[in-house]
């Protein structure tokens, strides 16, 4: 607090960049998978669940291993195996995707807590930040650009998933089976290949976002670790209008509004502390009021049970 102090106000824009860089990191993986699976024509809104699996395995395996980049790759595989197992089943004859999100999302999420019992006390070797601070001798300076090394990999991973999604026969294979299933059986392509694909590599993705708060930020194993941010996800994915690119932006901007009240607390102005805790989750409905229902010519995939 004697560090932002000592800044002042500048404090504040400096504490809501670093802290839009430590929660929109997870926002940004989960809305990055997700965009992928909903590029193939398919929604998964059990995100959630896999966000803890993928938060609890990461922590686990770090904690055991004493290798946190060992927790991260574990993380990205059980988030795989749950997202394929929603791709699978949503396969499946009269089977809806966004009942089976949901009892994926339970199911994650109880799985989740009764294995993570034991970790909730334990302390785990978190990822070291890619240090961009060095420059000044202030510590609160040092602290807010001492970079998630998975923001890094998360903006690389947007634009290499944009490429992919235009320029490579795959990318375009996988749009044409999210825009038009008959089309896509026209061409000789299977829809349920690339969707249980998708959304596997969605999975993995959301489970890579839970590694970031187990090891990261908030940077420990609790049951209220998510706070929602797996179904966030989804109106992210509508605001970024489908475009990877965007998921940056998107992880960004709602990452700054959680950070702006521990920002302004650490100044020493607590009033209406819980009103702007509140503020990612009001200005998510605000943005879907605000940009109403979807539809082809913002992108949205055709096949999307959401637009139906």
């Amino acid at each position: 607090m004697g560090d932002a102090n000592a800044l002042g106000w500048w404090g504040v824009p400096l504490a809501i960049l670093g802290g839009a860089i430590r929660v929109g990191t997870p926002l940004l993986w989960v809305s990055l998978g997700e965009t992928v699976t909903e590029k193939a024509g398919r929604i998964n809104l059990g995100l959630e669940g896999t966000l803890l699996m993928g938060a609890m395995t990461a922590f686990g395996v770090s904690l055991a291993s004493g290798l946190p980049w060992l927790g991260v790759l574990a993380a990205a595989f059980v988030g795989l195996l749950l997202g394929a197992l929603h791709g699978a089943l949503c396969s499946l004859p009269r089977v809806n995707d966004t009942a089976m999100g949901i009892a994926l999302m339970l199911a994650g999420s109880g799985l989740a807590f009764w294995l993570g019992k034991p970790l909730i006390q334990p302390s785990a070797p978190g990822l070291a930040p890619v240090a961009l601070g060095n420059w000044s001798d202030i510590p609160a300076v040092k602290a807010a650009l001492g970079i998630n090394p998975l923001f890094v990999l998360g903006l690389v991973l947007a634009f290499a998933t944009w490429w992919a999604l235009g320029h490579t026969r795959f990318g375009l294979r996988l749009r044409v089976v999210g825009d038009s299933e008959n089309a896509a059986r026209a061409f000789g392509l299977s829809p349920a290949a690339y969707r249980v694909i998708a959304t596997a590599f969605g999975g993995a993705c959301a489970g890579v976002g839970g590694a970031s708060l187990s090891l990261v930020y908030p940077g420990a194993w609790s049951e209220a670790l998510s706070s929602g941010q797996g179904v966030m996800a989804v109106a992210l994915v509508i605001f970024a209008r489908w475009d990877p690119r965007r998921c940056v932006l998107a992880g960004l901007l709602f990452g700054g509004a959680s950070a702006i009240s521990p920002a302004l607390q650490a100044l020493g102005y607590s009033q209406g502390y819980y009103l702007l805790a509140a503020l990612p989750y009001v200005l998510t409905l605000a943005l879907l009021v605000g940009l109403g229902k979807p539809g082809p010519r913002h992108g949205a995939p055709g096949e999307l049970s959401l637009n139906r």
